[in-house]
């Protein structure tokens, strides 16, 4: 009859409740429909249980007692204590109903054991009897599951199911998992447990539904958690097959370099596979810029240059956004390494102007110049001398370091927006993405990682008296900083990643006493960074991986950025050329450029043991005509076709080389360009975005010259000089001139009108 109860249904229907002996529970509230299915009120329900000697049931509230609950006590009320059954009931498994007006509902069935210490996630037994796993269960025989087992010894591919399969123990003891035996208390009690349930620690990695079947989503590795009698625990982890290749390509087109003009919206595609084979979709690739300021790339993969330069164009899969993994599980699988695709090249044709910003290390002042009128503006009066000057990538702000705090410069209105005085020291770089500068302080021996906003995000302690040099990966994930003191032999590598946090690398110096590191360039595509020293030396952005297994459970030991090449090439100052092809270094001990010309690997991280190995053969030339004393600079063109040296000394001349073909251990053209007038050295400078114009300071002259050229490949020239005139401080001992020399420069491109 309509609106006359029918039916009872309690849940879960299939699973039904996991109880410790002597732990309380409760009954979900039954579901009371009538003929039609329309739920119905039910005053009050009489609950029952098959035997009370396993489960006791308060038969007016549900409430359950995996055991026997107290009666007629007087002092106590009924239903309050939970006593366990001892010993246990033989059968561990009862079924409870819900009665209501002359209907009973669906049998549920609840599962009593011992306290369970733990869960393990790992491959099916062989032998039901004696090692039981939670597939051999009448449970799972009661559900029909087409999934294959998960062993936990492999990854699935996305897209791809697999049974979940656990062990259950209660008590203390060891297992061993290639004999199926426990010792001391510990036993097995995986089919006596009743149903499990599983969630995935890290989301959208991987999809698990009642019936402990995982469907692989994204890659990457998670722990899984195993819920059984309103208790949690880490019981293994899962792996979605990582990418493998990252093939980065232009529609419609085979090439891997091409023209795209200001403004253009050009779209790249990337295909990866997994490393089965698997095509995957739905990645959080990063597209990243070797020149965002003038060619950016949009998170979609759309290049729309904004002015005239080149570019390198990489798609990364970079954890912790893509294919993470737990830090103790880095590598396992493949799981939580980077992985970089192939370079596409991109040339803007046009030329721009430049805003222009000159200041000293000897000066209070800052000059900026604007190219589109070829005036000087206004100097703006700094509240420091500064000891270091770098502009952010978006060319909003000016960041300069002094001995007493830092200072930010307005690239727009030329004010100073902010001072801190909590991080004194060297500007080193400003990340790609304009939100982190490094600085380091040489008093406290610390490297700041300073919020854009101001606030420092990180710290780390060097040693030494060295100077530290620094460079960002372009995706603003890593950075690399170098610290070298040679006169105490104390040497540093630190790195710092997003994802694993610090590293501290303390290489050796070598029998011939140089030391090492001197200068960082990150190679294109980002997948490491070599170090300038005697030996060069490069380190490998995947971690170095070892594996050992016991009891089917896989612990992980890495090192991180391990060695991946060492030439013998040695050098003060490096910088690598935007094409991939060349580490471009020079130095003073033996008066040579050396052109390492690279081969780098393409493909995933090594999957086991070994560090990438990157290939270099290096060709030199002799740095004639100049006497320094220090090598200040390599300054390459964004489009790989030229590059100067900068010194300090005497010399007046500008070296400048034309790198050779990649792989033909022949050396390219190294050339000096003769400076006007009574100029000593180029000390310091920086390129237009256009690659036109290199904008030297000189001392000697205290003045900036402007080395041009008319196109790629073409000849350079001194062409023209601007003085700044920077008015040398107050508190600079013995100056040789009232005006100082021009030693920090940075630039950002201006339309020609």
């Amino acid at each position: 009859m309509v609106g006359q109860l029918n039916s009872i249904v309690m849940q879960p229907v299939i699973y039904g409740i996991s109880l410790n002996y002597g732990q309380i529970g409760q009954l979900s509230t039954p579901t009371a429909t009538d003929c039609k299915a329309t739920v119905v009120t039910v005053k009050a329900y009489t609950y029952g249980s098959q035997n009370k000697a396993i489960v006791d049931v308060n038969p007016s509230t549900g409430a359950l007692c995996a055991g026997t609950w107290n009666r007629n006590l007087n002092v106590i009320p009924d239903y309050t204590v939970c006593t366990a059954t001892n010993p246990p009931a033989s059968n561990s498994m009862t079924y409870l109903t819900a009665e209501a007006n002359g209907v009973t509902s669906n049998p549920i069935p609840v599962y009593t054991h011992p306290v369970v210490t733990s869960v393990l996630l790992g491959t099916p037994t062989a032998n039901c009897t004696t090692d039981p796993t939670t597939n051999c269960c009448p449970l799972a025989a009661a559900n029909t599951i087409t999934a294959p087992a998960y062993s936990g010894n492999s990854c699935i591919s996305q897209g791809s199911t697999g049974q979940l399969v656990a062990r259950v123990f209660a008590g203390t003891g060891t297992y061993d998992a290639t004999t199926g035996t426990t010792t001391g208390t510990l036993q097995n009690i995986s089919c006596q447990a009743g149903h499990l349930t599983y969630t995935a620690n890290t989301s959208g990695l991987v999809s698990i539904d009642e019936n402990g079947v995982a469907t692989a989503e994204l890659p990457g590795s998670t722990v899984i958690t195993a819920s059984v009698s309103n208790a949690g625990s880490s019981a293994g982890f899962f792996s979605t097959c990582p990418p493998a290749s990252i093939n980065l390509s232009v529609p419609n087109s085979s090439s891997t370099a091409l023209s795209v003009n200001q403004n253009y919206a050009q779209p790249l595609t990337a295909t990866v596979l997994d490393t089965r084979g698997v095509t995957l979709t739905g990645l959080s690739l990063e597209y990243v810029s070797t020149t965002p300021t003038t060619i950016p790339v949009a998170s979609t993969g759309i290049v729309t240059p904004s002015y005239p330069g080149a570019a390198s164009i990489t798609a990364i899969c970079q954890p912790a956004t893509c294919n993470p993994s737990p830090f103790n599980q880095i590598g396992l699988f493949g799981n939580g390494k980077p992985l970089a695709s192939n370079a596409i090249d991109i040339t803007t044709p046009g030329t721009n102007s430049t805003l222009l910003y000159i200041a000293s290390t000897d000066s209070r002042y800052l000059v900026p110049v604007d190219f589109t009128t070829s005036t000087l503006g206004t100097a703006v009066q700094l509240p420091y001398v500064p000891n270091s000057m770098v502009i952010s990538e978006d060319g909003t702000s000016i960041y300069m370091g002094s001995s007493t705090e830092l200072m930010v410069v307005s690239a727009s209105t030329d004010g100073i927006t902010r001072q801190d005085l909590t991080v004194p020291g060297t500007v080193l770089a400003v990340s790609p993405d304009n939100s982190t500068v490094v600085i380091a302080d040489a008093a406290r021996k610390l490297i700041y990682l300073e919020a854009a906003a101001g606030g420092v995000t990180s710290e780390y302690g060097w040693s030494g008296n060295g100077t530290p040099h620094a460079q960002w990966t372009p995706d603003s994930a890593t950075v690399y900083i170098t610290v070298s003191d040679p006169t105490t032999s104390s040497d540093q590598l630190l790195v710092y990643s997003t994802f694993t946090g610090w590293n501290n690398i303390t290489p050796t110096p070598n029998s011939t006493g140089g030391n090492y590191p001197l200068d960082v360039a990150v190679t294109v595509p980002s997948i490491g960074a070599y170090l300038a020293g005697s030996p060069t030396t490069a380190v490998g952005y995947c971690p170095a991986s070892t594996f050992t297994t016991t009891n089917d459970q896989t612990t992980v030991t890495n090192i991180f950025n391990p060695q991946a090449d060492s030439n013998t090439a040695v050098t003060d100052r490096i910088a690598a050329t935007n094409d991939g092809k060349h580490i471009l270094g020079a130095a003073v001990s033996n008066m040579l450029l050396s052109d390492l010309q690279l081969t780098l690997p393409t493909g995933p991280c090594p999957s086991s043991g070994d560090a990438l190995s990157f290939t270099s053969v290096a060709t030199t030339s002799a740095l004639s005509g100049i006497t320094p004393t220090a090598i200040t600079g390599v300054f390459p063109t964004s489009d790989s076709t030229a590059a100067v040296v900068t010194y300090t000394g005497t010399g007046g001349v500008l070296p400048w080389y034309a790198p050779s073909s990649a792989g033909t251990a022949t050396p390219g053209t190294l050339t000096n360009i003769t400076l006007s007038g009574t100029a000593i050295a180029p000390v310091a400078g920086v390129w237009s975005t256009d690659n036109l114009t290199f904008y030297a300071g000189t001392s000697g002259d205290n003045l900036v010259h402007l080395i041009t050229r008319s196109a790629a490949g073409s000849t350079l020239s001194d062409s023209k000089t601007i003085a700044p005139n920077l008015p040398i401080d107050p508190n600079i001992t013995n100056p040789t001139s009232t005006i100082a020399v021009p030693n920090l420069m940075v630039q950002k491109p201006r339309k020609t009108t």
